[in-house]
């Protein structure tokens, strides 16, 4: 993502200086299969635009949530789900969000980055939507993993 690479250091010197200075940092700790790891948070105007994990001392996974920042293929946030997928088998598969339901696809092409779709869903949690109820949903956030 940009300058940031698997190889950038989980610093905040190193995220900094890959960012440049149109972003704010932040760091945080949380828990994650039961181990306490840092993350970072790049602010644009006060809203968060990326979350920067990592383990073993490197970026292993970044949330893309600024609208400005496009994948290689030209999907941003709000994308809608029809305009890259015509149905979710094979694609995606169900998300796991504390704020309802999402559904995550990888990125045709990529074995790194897949995209976060959300949208209006009233049927059972476990279940996911329909191809026709996913069409409107749109790109939520960009993830890049390691």
């Amino acid at each position: 993502v940009g300058n940031l690479t698997a190889s950038t250091a989980l610093s905040e010197q190193a995220i900094g200086d890959a960012l440049g200075s149109s972003y704010r940092l932040r760091s945080g700790m949380k828990t994650a299969n039961g181990n306490i790891v840092r993350y970072f948070e790049a602010l644009k105007y006060d809203k968060v635009a990326l979350t920067i994990n990592g383990e073993s001392g490197t970026i292993s996974r970044i949330d893309v949530r600024d609208s400005n920042i496009k994948a290689a293929s030209g999907v941003k946030i709000g994308t809608p789900f029809s305009d890259i997928y015509s149905k979710a088998f094979g694609n995606c598969q169900k998300g796991s969000n504390d704020n309802g339901a999402v559904v995550e696809c990888k990125a045709e092409g990529s074995q790194h980055i897949s995209y976060a779709f959300t949208g209006n869903w009233s049927g059972p949690e476990e279940l996911m939507p329909s191809d026709d109820t996913l069409k409107n949903w749109k790109v939520s956030k960009i993830i890049w993993r390691r």
